[in-house]
């Protein structure tokens, strides 16, 4: 199974880095996780077709998680995709999802392909197929928010994930609201960590991997200014501690 950085950027809109967003690739079943603005851009310049793509995992509905998806299935309408399109989302927003697309003039009955809803809850296994699957969580990045829903007519889910794959376990946290929720999936063991640095401290993320005996870190949700920070950083480490930490970058892949 293939890991590949299609965006590593944060909220604040770049030219060196698309927003983040991951692509697993299996033998059988291609998985995007997150869909923000630009996505379909950031897809063509990794060379990947569109038809290639068989799932969507939304982790929350901040437009750089999420505003690209509408845009997305279009592209695939264009290519003439006829195979079926799965998108994974959290029980709460899958409404919301779909008035989405409704609304953005994408039906049902003008494409030629079926897009499948599947619908997760909190800390349920989905499994994708026999080589993948995952476990989500609700963290706290959007409880600052809860506050301006005066009449209550919003969701406010957010969900870290686990992937389960080649005998691996990949924490990834998505967007998270303070240090607490690193600790998400403490009680598993962690093999891999791919965590966001805009809403949590390097020194905290280093801690939160030494506790969860993450044997690599991976570092994204990076901004233009935050380049320096990570630098300055990841040289105060001993060199053994330094290359256990990953700066990704666009494009960035690995195996596992």
């Amino acid at each position: 199974m293939e890991i590949k950085f299609l965006g590593s950027g944060s909220g604040k809109t770049s030219l060196k880095r698309f927003h983040s967003s991951l692509y697993f690739s299996t033998n059988e079943y291609n998985l995007i996780v997150d869909a923000g603005d630009g996505i379909s851009k950031a897809i063509l310049s990794q060379q990947i077709s569109f038809n290639q793509i068989n799932g969507i995992l939304i982790s929350h509905l901040h437009p750089d998680h999420f505003a690209g998806l509408s845009g997305l299935i279009v592209q695939m309408k264009l290519q003439a995709r006829t195979i079926a399109l799965d998108i994974f989302i959290h029980k709460n927003l899958a409404e919301t999802v779909r008035k989405n697309l409704y609304q953005s003039y994408i039906f049902n009955e003008k494409l030629d392909f079926e897009i499948n809803y599947i619908e997760f809850e909190e800390a349920e296994q989905i499994k994708i197929n026999k080589e993948i699957s995952f476990i989500p969580k609700q963290n706290s990045h959007l409880d600052k928010y809860k506050k301006y829903d005066k009449l209550n007519l919003m969701s406010f889910s957010c969900s870290s994930f686990l992937f389960v794959g080649e005998g691996k376990k990949i924490f990834f946290t998505g967007d998270i609201g303070n240090d607490s929720d690193l600790y998400l999936f403490s009680d598993y063991e962690i093999d891999l960590m791919i965590t966001e640095i805009s809403h949590v401290s390097l020194m905290e993320i280093y801690i939160a991997g030494k506790k969860l005996n993450a044997k690599k870190i991976y570092l994204t949700h990076i901004s233009d200014e935050d380049e320096e920070d990570i630098n300055k950083f990841l040289n105060s480490l001993e060199p053994i501690e330094r290359g256990n930490i990953v700066t990704a970058y666009d494009g960035m892949a690995f195996n596992i």
